[in-house]
C-alpha cells in the first residue's frame, strides 16, 4: 500500500501523527550504585517502574508530533532528575546508559513491588526473573509508539472503499510492520549506543568492553525470547493467533512476554483479547538505546529520522515476511548490535555502504530541507557511530563516568528555574 502523496491533504499530513515515548532509566546513588529506596513517584501517570524497583519508566501522551513527544519527554526527565536530586533519603541520579552500573549481584535488583488489584505485576516479574535472570532485564532504553495521522488515514481510505476503515487501518500497520521488521537493522546500527558493560555484569569478564557489542540490549545478550519467534501478518486474526499459540504452548507467559522489535497495539488496554477485538491502533518499534550524548537520552534528530523512515518504507513495494526472512531479520538485527561494522554484512553488502545507499535514497525521497537536514545527520553520523566516541569517551572510566555525567546533569537541571 503505498500512499497517494499527490493528493495534497496526504502530503501535508505524511510527517505528522501520533507518537508516544517511553523511557526507562536506572536510579542509582552518588556512589554510583543501584538506588535501595522504593520508588518514589506513586500514582504519577508519567513516572512508573519498569522490571525492578530502582528502574525507572518514564511516559508521554500520544503527541501530534515527533518535536512535541521530544519535549514532553524532556519537560517528565527533568521534573524526574530534580525530585530525584532531592529526595530526603539522599540523593539519587539517572543512569545516562542503557547497560548498567556496577552490579553488586542479584539481590541489588529488587523486583517492582505492587499491592492491591496490581499485584499481578510483580508475580509476573517474579517469573520473568526467574525465567530469565535479574541482570539481563536492567538493559533500559526507549520505546517509540507511532500511529499516521487521523486526516492522512482518512484521506488515503477514499482510496479503499473495498475495506472497512479499521480494516484498512490494520492492512496498512500490518503491511508497515512487515518492513519495519525486515529493515530494523538498520535503526539499530545507526542509533545503538550501548558498547560498554561493567565487569560486574560477568564474573568472567576480563575488560569492560564486552566482546564487540555496539547495542548490548538488541545483541545476542540482550533481550531475546529463546526461540525465534515467527508470526503472521495476514490480518489481525492471523497475527493475534501466531502470538497466542506461543502463550498456549507455554513458551509465553503472555503476549506481553514477546521480546520483539516490533509490535502491533490496540488503543487502551494491551492484550491479545483487545486486539483481536478492536483491532491495529499504532506500532511501537523497541529497539532504542539511551543516547548519554543528550541530557535526557534521546536525540532529537533521531527521533525525526524515524519518522522519515516510517513514511519512507511505505514508499516501497509490499513485503510478504515468510519464516526464512523473519529468522534472517532477526540475524540481522543481532549482527546490526555489533561494534564493528567491517564485519557486518546486509543482502551480501556491507552494513555501513547499504545504509549510507538507503540513506541516498531517502534524501532524494524528501524534497523539503528539513527532512535533508535529518538524513544529512544520518549521513555524518557513519563516519564517528555513536558506539565510537563512547568507547574513546567512557571505556577507561565507564561507571565513574557516567556518574560525572549524571550528576552534571542533575545539577543543570535543578539550576533551572523552570521546567
Amino acid at each position: 500500500m503505498v500512499f497517494h502523496t499527490d493528493n495534497k491533504i496526504i502530503k501535508e499530513h505524511l510527517l505528522t501523527g501520533g507518537f508516544g515515548l517511553e523511557k526507562e532509566s536506572l536510579r542509582v546513588n552518588l556512589d554510583g550504585y543501584l538506588s535501595h529506596v522504593e520508588h518514589p513517584f506513586l500514582g504519577n501517570p508519567y513516572i512508573d517502574r519498569d522490571f525492578c524497583e530502582n528502574q525507572i519508566e518514564m511516559i508521554t501522551d500520544a503527541c501530534d508530533n515527533c518535536d512535541s513527544a521530544y519535549r514532553e519527554m524532556e519537560i517528565i526527565h527533568k521534573q524526574t532528575v530534580k525530585s530525584l536530586y532531592t529526595l530526603e533519603t539522599g540523593r539519587e541520579i539517572l543512569w545516562p546508559f542503557s547497560n548498567p552500573p556496577f552490579v553488586k549481584g542479584e539481590n541489588d535488583i529488587p523486583v517492582a513491588m505492587f499491592e492491591g488489584e496490581q499485584k499481578g505485576k510483580e508475580v509476573y516479574r517474579q517469573y520473568l526473573a526467574s525465567k530469565y535472570g535479574k541482570k539481563k532485564m536492567l538493559f533500559s532504553g526507549i520505546h517509540v509508539n507511532y500511529s499516521f495521522d487521523n486526516q492522512l488515514l482518512k484521506e488515503e481510505y477514499l482510496y479503499h472503499s473495498n475495506l472497512s476503515f479499521q480494516e484498512f487501518k490494520d492492512q496498512l500497520y500490518l503491511e508497515l510492520a512487515q518492513k519495519i521488521v525486515y529493515y530494523i537493522w538498520m535503526i539499530v546500527y545507526l542509533t545503538a549506543a550501548s558498547p560498554i558493560l561493567d565487569k560486574s555484569y560477568q564474573k568472567d569478564m576480563s575488560a569492560s568492553i564486552y566482546h564487540d557489542l555496539g547495542s548490548a540490549r538488541c545483541s545476542e545478550i540482550g533481550y531475546w525470547n529463546d526461540f525465534v519467534p515467527i508470526l503472521k501478518y495476514d490480518n489481525v486474526e492471523s497475527y493475534v493467533d501466531s502470538i497466542q499459540k506461543y502463550v498456549d504452548d507455554g513458551l509465553l507467559k503472555a503476549a506481553s512476554e514477546l521480546y520483539y522489535p516490533v509490535r502491533l497495539k490496540p488503543k487502551g488496554l494491551n492484550t491479545n483479547e483487545h486486539l483481536r477485538e478492536s483491532g491495529i491502533n499504532h506500532i511501537e518499534l523497541r529497539v532504542f538505546d539511551l543516547n548519554p550524548f543528550s541530557p535526557i537520552g534521546i536525540i532529537k534528530e533521531d527521533l525525526r529520522f524515524v519518522n522519515l523512515f516510517i513514511v519512507y518504507l511505505m514508499s516501497l513495494d509490499e513485503i510478504s515476511l515468510s519464516e526464512t526472512m523473519q529468522r534472517d531479520a532477526i540475524l540481522n538485527e543481532k549482527a546490526a548490535a555489533r561494534f564493528d561494522d567491517s564485519q557486518i554484512f546486509i543482502d551480501g553488502m556491507n552494513i555501513k555502504d547499504k545504509t549510507l545507499s538507503i540513506l541516498n535514497d531517502m534524501d532524494h525521497y524528501f524534497d523539503d530541507e528539513a527532512s535533508k537536514t535529518t538524513i544529512q545527520y544520518q549521513k555524518d553520523k557513519l563516519k564517528h557511530r555513536y558506539v565510537e566516541r563512547i568507547v574513546e569517551q567512557y571505556s577507561d572510566n565507564y561507571v565513574g563516568e557516567g556518574l560525572r555525567v549524571a550528576i552534571d546533569n542533575a545539577i543543570k537541571i535543578c539550576k533551572e528555574r523552570e521546567i
